[in-house]
This record gives C-alpha cells, sequence and structure tokens, in this order.
C-alpha cells in the first residue's frame, strides 16, 4: 500500500483536482505561519516546523521531537485570525498531529429590510486537523490529514469535511527538499443555502534548498497546478519564492514574493509592493518568535506573529 501512495495522489493531481470550482472556506488558503507567510507561501518542501501540517502533512515525518506553533493574525478591519500545531513520534508507527485554524470576522450591526437596526451578530470560521505521516522509501516520505471545516454566519451555518494529501523527498548530500500536495480535497455535509459548494482545492509542488556555502535557503513552490488557464505558461502564474537567511543561531531574515497577490491586488497599472513580504525569527534557548509581513498593496497590509517551541 505504501508504494501505491504516489501514484493514487498523482491521480489525484492529475484527474481530480481540476474539477473542484474554488469559491467556499477561502480562509484555508490564508497563510498562518508568520514563517511561512514571511516567505510568501513558499513553505509546502519545509519540515522543521510544526505548522508544516498546514502544508504539506508529510513533511511532518522529518520534524523533531514535539514541536508546538501558535500562530496570530491581524487581518484587514476587525478581522483575526489564529492557528495551533503540534506534531509528535508514535515508535513503530509513524508521526501523527494535529491543528487547529480559527477566523473571526468580527461583530456586524443586524438589521431589518427597513433599515432599522435590531443588535448585533458574529461571523467565524474553523478547521480542525488530524494528520499522520509515514515513510515510503529511503528519504521518501508521504502523510494526509483529515479536516472538520465549520463556518457560521449569525444563526446559520455550514460544515464540510476533506483530505490534504502529500509526499516529501529529501536529498540529504546536497539538502534539497522537494514535494507535492493536493489540499482541501472533499465536499460540503451541509451548507449556507440549499446547493453544495465546492471546496478550495489546492494543487501544488514545490522545492528548497539549503546553499552549502552561505547561510542561505531558498524555496520555490507552484499552487493551483489544475486550474483551467489562457494557455500552458499560465498554469504557472501562482507561484511564490522564498528566501531564509540565517544570520546567526539566534536571528533569520526572510523575504518572499507571490506572483499571484501581485496581479490580483493591482489597482489599475499601480500594484506598489503587493504581493513582497518580509520577517524575523528569533531563536531564544527552546524557542522561536517569528514575525512576518505581507504587503497588499494600496489595500494595507498583513501582520502575523508565531511562537514555536518544542518539549
Amino acid at each position: 500500500m505504501k508504494k501505491l501512495f504516489p501514484i493514487i495522489l498523482v491521480g489525484f493531481l492529475l484527474n481530480f483536482g481540476s474539477t473542484f470550482a474554488q469559491n467556499t472556506y477561502e480562509f484555508l488558503r490564508v497563510d498562518m505561519s508568520a514563517r511561512a507567510a514571511a516567505l510568501g507561501g513558499s513553505f509546502i518542501s519545509y519540515f522543521d516546523d510544526p505548522d508544516i501540517i498546514f502544508y504539506n502533512p508529510a513533511g511532518m515525518m522529518l520534524t523533531k521531537n514535539s514541536p508546538v506553533s501558535f500562530s496570530f493574525t491581524k487581518h484587514l478591519l476587525d478581522v483575526n485570525l489564529a492557528s495551533f500545531s503540534y506534531s509528535t513520534e508514535l515508535q513503530n508507527i509513524g508521526r501523527v498531529g494535529a491543528a487547529v485554524k480559527y477566523i473571526n470576522y468580527g461583530t456586524f450591526d443586524r438589521a431589518d429590510e427597513f433599515g432599522n437596526r435590531n443588535g448585533e451578530f458574529g461571523a467565524g470560521e474553523l478547521a480542525l486537523l488530524l494528520g499522520y505521516a509515514g515513510t515510503l522509501d529511503k528519504n521518501f516520505y508521504y502523510g494526509a490529514n483529515a479536516k472538520i471545516i465549520y463556518s457560521s454566519i449569525e444563526d446559520h451555518s455550514s460544515s464540510a469535511v476533506a483530505l490534504d494529501l502529500g509526499i516529501h523527498y529529501t536529498i540529504p548530500s546536497q539538502q534539497i527538499n522537494i514535494a507535492a500536495v493536493v489540499l482541501n480535497l472533499g465536499t460540503q455535509l451541509s451548507s449556507f443555502i440549499n446547493t453544495n459548494e465546492d471546496l478550495p482545492v489546492d494543487v501544488a509542488i514545490g522545492i528548497s534548498k539549503r546553499l552549502k556555502n552561505l547561510p542561505l535557503r531558498l524555496s520555490l513552490d507552484f499552487h493551483k497546478l489544475t486550474e483551467k488557464r489562457d494557455d500552458f505558461v499560465q498554469r504557472f502564474k501562482a507561484f511564490a519564492v522564498g528566501t531564509e537567511f540565517y544570520l546567526s543561531k539566534v536571528f533569520i531574515l526572510r523575504f518572499g514574493y507571490d506572483n499571484e497577490k501581485r496581479s490580483e491586488l493591482k489597482v489599475g497599472t499601480t500594484a506598489g509592493i503587493a504581493g513582497f513580504s518580509a520577517g524575523l525569527g528569533v531563536n531564544i534557548s527552546d524557542y522561536r518568535f517569528d514575525y512576518g509581513y505581507s504587503s497588499l498593496g494600496l489595500i494595507g497590509g498583513l501582520h502575523r506573529i508565531s511562537l514555536v517551541t518544542a518539549f
């Protein structure tokens, strides 16, 4: 069964991913990790971070100890997001993980058809993840997440279930990591209206490399590979690149670029620094503090913080 897993995953990538439109539970696409966001979201081939469970569960297999991560994102207006992730090794079984992603859209005025206000209501969304990672072969790993998704607006709600499936291959001698993943493959259990909506399926591949003679790690991801585009070249429009520069054992600088976000956030002929991101990591004892800033151009920017520890 382990040997068949890559074949099954490729089947999802090539045959099933393109059948899904992407118009609900879009919060699943939002980067929660300050580290990943600072890298422009180019993160699926990483492994040394508990938040990899959100990007590619196969990467958990290379994570050491039992790390925990808590992240907070200050979005626009009163919208706030938070996440929690954890993974640990089970001897002779593999690695298991759990995570939560939550978004609160704030409060809104309730009004009738005549515009008369009669109170307030809230809106929010939640995703619960349970993940597993194992070994296919030497330096070759696989992983899967099961997700429960819930969304609510006032006294209305919808729910869904989904799977993430990923593979990760590493070349230790060259410090190269290659990964592929399909995210949010699932269906709604209940909807706000009578018609079910599709989940934001994302098919992605990525590669990262730690340079031998420089304190630098480079990464490149391609997302939404099965979405319909005008031509073959446009299929690779949704790419992100990231750079980690290790100033010392304590300080890490990060920079990233998301090409699709830049094109989507362009206003007229002006995009400002939309799509660009930057951040800082600080290692103190067994803790790491991460900060990430992502520019939305003329709209503003997002600030994220993460605290990561292992015990």
